[in-house]
């Protein structure tokens, strides 16, 4: 297994230059109701992403998609100038055309992609983005390889730093790499649902991050996934003096060293009841009950 963890286990490596803190920041909540338009509380939007980085988030996930555009220039508003320590992650190839999710819809034409990039980094404030996610491998109307290829080329030009993939498949991840480094993947992946399974493994064994979606997500599986999930979570919560979704983010910490969770709220306290998980560690016996819900789902 390649490593990513740094000395202090406390912090992870993405691609060769960056740094970040074990638990992240998704800024998706932060715009109007199904992903669309301006979060309705803008004072309250800015306050959560200041109160972020305050509490020592260094690591921040958004995309083009979500407003869309409006969550990007959100971040610019609350955070330029950004402190040196930020890191931020966006995505691009999805496009909306409504407020109905109906109308969202994969697109991989290198011209759009490139023009993605180049408007990301333009409504961000940057030079060049840290780390840049192809937003999914469902794109029909270009080639994989070829989407795959104008992130490349993006990073040689200076605009992104480091590429990862989002919504792929495995083989698509291996079709990635034979191209071009490949710094992180994102998947569905929680206590009770676990499709990211192969896509989790393959990133340990090659020293990629892995973003989990959803990472605290308890209502979500297959029945009876959330039923089992909070018979398991409710007493090792009590036991820890801890809320759920606080000991399902420390699974998720302890589950993997190449995992990267990326929490999102529109609250600072829930943002801080998240960041605390860090410092709970599970028994053994915990971990394996939490770890077997999804196979008794």
């Amino acid at each position: 297994m390649s490593e990513v963890l740094e000395k202090d286990s406390s912090r992870i490596r993405i691609g060769d230059g960056l740094t970040v803190g074990r638990v992240g920041y998704g800024a998706m909540m932060l715009t109007g109701p199904q992903v669309w338009g301006e979060y309705p509380d803008r004072d309250r939007a800015l306050a959560v992403l200041r109160g972020a980085v305050d509490a020592g988030v260094d690591f921040i996930d958004t995309a083009d998609v979500y407003g869309p555009h409006t969550n990007e220039i959100l971040i610019r508003d609350a955070l330029y100038p950004y402190p040196e320590s930020l890191t931020i992650a966006s995505k691009g190839g999805f496009v909306r055309g409504g407020f109905d999710y109906s109308t969202l819809d994969a697109v991989g034409n290198p011209n759009y992609l490139r023009q993605s990039a180049h408007m990301s980094a333009r409504r961000l404030g940057v030079e060049a983005i840290d780390l840049y996610y192809l937003h999914s491998g469902r794109a029909a109307d270009a080639p994989f390889e070829d989407q795959v290829a104008t992130l490349a080329e993006l990073r040689e030009q200076g605009v992104i730093c480091n590429i990862g993939l989002s919504n792929v498949t495995l083989d698509q991840l291996r079709i990635a790499q034979q191209i071009t480094e490949i710094a992180a993947v994102t998947a569905l992946y929680n206590v009770t649902m676990r499709d990211g399974q192969d896509l989790l493994t393959a990133a340990e064994n090659d020293g990629i991050v892995f973003s989990p979606w959803h990472p605290i997500t308890l209502t979500d599986g297959p029945a009876p996934g959330p039923e089992r999930a909070r018979q398991v979570l409710e007493p090792i919560a009590a036991a820890h003096e801890a809320t759920m979704q606080q000991i399902a983010l420390a699974w998720q910490l302890r589950r993997s060293p190449v995992m990267l969770p990326i929490p999102g709220t529109s609250s600072v306290a829930h943002l801080k009841e998240n960041l605390a998980a860090r410092e709970i560690v599970l028994t053994d016996t915990e971990f394996e009950a939490i770890t077997a819900i999804s196979s008794e789902a």
